[in-house]
């Protein structure tokens, strides 16, 4: 999961209809994310949804499976079936979790945090997990405050309240390792392919 000649990854989340997918094969983003198993968002699929969904995304795009403290074994399974190829952690994983889904599988992960204080920023910076996402929430469409992030000592992604009209703002401000859009991309909850080719065109021309 290293960056290519410092450029700003894009990751769109939130996937759950094949016409989804169709718009992610033309914008092209590195990544594309999908809500497994998670009721409370209207974004959530199954696991045999995303089945079905995954082997239509072009490839050399990499699959995300999102997850809020899913057992170890599903998050394995999905990965040892080529479904996905890096695990996104939103819930209360802890190190023992990680150390535990490392141990029965080589999944690259992801681990979100909520950023509220300066403290959140130093728990972020301690995660064994490949990546970190920090985020404003669970989906919220708002950004959170990016001061907190000056000094952060670790490639980071970032995500709340991104989309077309502010992505190449939040790269210039911080510098982030990637970026990571949902409810910015969407209108009246439903991927908009015009929001998602604006975004990644934003995100692919920031400085």
């Amino acid at each position: 999961m290293s960056a290519e000649n410092g450029k700003t990854r894009v990751k769109l989340c939130g996937m759950f209809r094949p016409e989804d997918i169709d718009a992610v094969n033309q914008v092209r983003p590195d990544f594309v994310g999908f809500v497994v198993d998670f009721p409370r968002s209207h974004r959530s699929v199954s696991p045999q949804e995303l089945a079905e969904l995954a082997p239509c995304v072009a490839s050399g795009i990499r699959r995300v499976g999102v997850f809020v403290n899913e057992p170890v074994e599903i998050v394995a399974s999905l990965y040892e079936q080529g479904l996905i190829h890096v695990a996104q952690l939103h819930g209360g994983e802890d190190e023992q979790y990680l150390a535990s889904l490392r141990a029965i599988c080589p999944v690259p992960t992801i681990q979100a945090f909520k950023v509220r204080t300066a403290a959140d920023v130093v728990r972020a910076q301690a995660s064994t997990a490949n990546l970190v996402l920090l985020d404003n929430g669970q989906g919220t469409g708002e950004v959170f405050d990016w001061s907190l992030l000056e000094g952060v000592g670790r490639p980071f992604m970032l995500a709340g309240g991104l989309g077309p009209h502010n992505v190449a703002e939040a790269i210039a401000a911080v510098h982030p390792w990637g970026v990571d859009m949902s409810s910015g991309i969407e209108t009246s909850r439903i991927k908009d392919p015009t929001k998602m080719a604006a975004a990644v065109a934003a995100a692919r021309g920031a400085i």
